[in-house]
């Protein structure tokens, strides 16, 4: 159910669209820089570099993004990001995985790379990209999918992934944008189920994609196993740091006021892309990015960027074609940019 040459394509992320000296709507990325309170802390973090991080500074970490989550220590693996995390997977030794698509497409690469066989569970556009439990197979003993769901922006109820658990069967939540979903109504990350694994990720929130920051949730054997090829050291002090510091209650209060803004922008642009001809938005949409269906979208892309305009293609994710891109939802000023370039492009200018 994979072509088995299309690994360049898996490769392919939303960096590459965002060249540099364009209005970046491929990454989505809330900032371009740590807010400064956070780049304070990292600065004074520095003088940690000179020592190997200890047993007892990675329990502190740990023990903070616990109780985050209401969980315990125990129940956190903390990663550098949580593409770490899809790296990781091949460890856990599954005989078939099962990809949920259209998603985030590291995971696959990392499971091809490393010889399981991967079956793709495609997700119906007519039903809005909706997760049916149902559809994946029995036999899969690794289940991996996004929620909410880069690059269809779609937020699966919680019920329908637990309804994915069973005993002999890993079940992979991708929540790397769950802080931007004001109140995570859908997270799992506070689920202690057996076999049920929860990655986190920093990067989005709060503009570290050069850090690499993220960590993973689950029983303590699960996170053992996919633990057991690490190298030693594997998570440096800044990002020990990072992970405190934004697990912390003013950071969770900040994030959470980040998230209210991006539902109202997310919306502003939907309005204002509704209507334009040719192009149609995937809904319900409830990250802070768009699913676009845009009539000859590879040249609109081309005619964006010579607007000034990144967007992220959409080809390279399985299940989606040349017509479809990914837009961030940015702030007013540059969301009115976005619209009036398409309007331009499609004839409404």
């Amino acid at each position: 159910m994979n072509s088995g040459d299309d690994q360049d394509l898996l490769r392919h992320h939303g960096d590459v669209d965002a060249e540099r000296g364009l209005i970046d709507f491929a990454v989505n990325v809330r900032l371009d820089r740590p807010p400064n309170w956070l780049r304070h802390r990292l600065a004074a973090a520095l003088d940690r570099l000179g020592r190997y991080p200890s047993a007892a500074d990675d329990h502190a970490a740990r023990a903070v993004a616990a109780a985050r989550h209401g969980r315990a220590a125990s129940e956190v693996l903390l990663l550098a990001g949580a593409a770490e995390g899809f790296a990781l997977l091949p460890s856990l030794r599954p005989s078939l995985a099962a990809l949920v698509h259209p998603s985030f497409t590291e995971p696959e690469l990392a499971l091809r790379t490393a010889g399981v066989e991967v079956v793709r569970v495609p997700l119906d556009p007519a039903d809005g990209y909706r997760l049916d439990a149902d559809a994946v197979p029995e036999q899969a003993d690794l289940v991996v999918l996004g929620n909410p769901t880069n690059p269809t922006s779609v937020l699966h109820p919680a019920a329908e992934i637990r309804r994915l658990v069973r005993p002999g069967r890993v079940v992979v939540v991708d929540e790397a944008f769950s802080d931007t979903v004001p109140g995570e109504p859908e997270s799992l990350a506070g689920c202690p189920e057996p076999g049920l694994l929860v990655l986190r990720s920093l990067t989005k929130m709060w503009g570290l994609p050069g850090l690499r920051a993220g960590y993973a949730l689950g029983d303590p054997g699960l996170l053992r196993r996919l633990a057991r090829n690490r190298p030693h050291w594997p998570i440096n002090a800044l990002v020990l740091e990072a992970v405190i510091a934004c697990c912390e209650p003013a950071a969770l209060a900040e994030s959470e006021q980040a998230a209210a803004e991006f539902e109202t922008n997310r919306a502003a642009l939907v309005a204002e892309l509704d209507g334009i001809p040719g192009l149609r938005v995937a809904m319900p949409a409830r990250a802070p990015f768009l699913l676009l269906r845009v009539d000859g979208g590879a040249e609109v892309r081309e005619a964006l960027r010579q607007h000034g305009i990144a967007v992220r293609r959409g080809d390279t994710f399985p299940g989606l074609g040349p017509d479809h891109l990914r837009v961030a939802v940015r702030d007013p000023a540059q969301n009115a940019l976005l619209a009036k370039a398409f309007h331009d492009i499609l004839g409404r200018g």
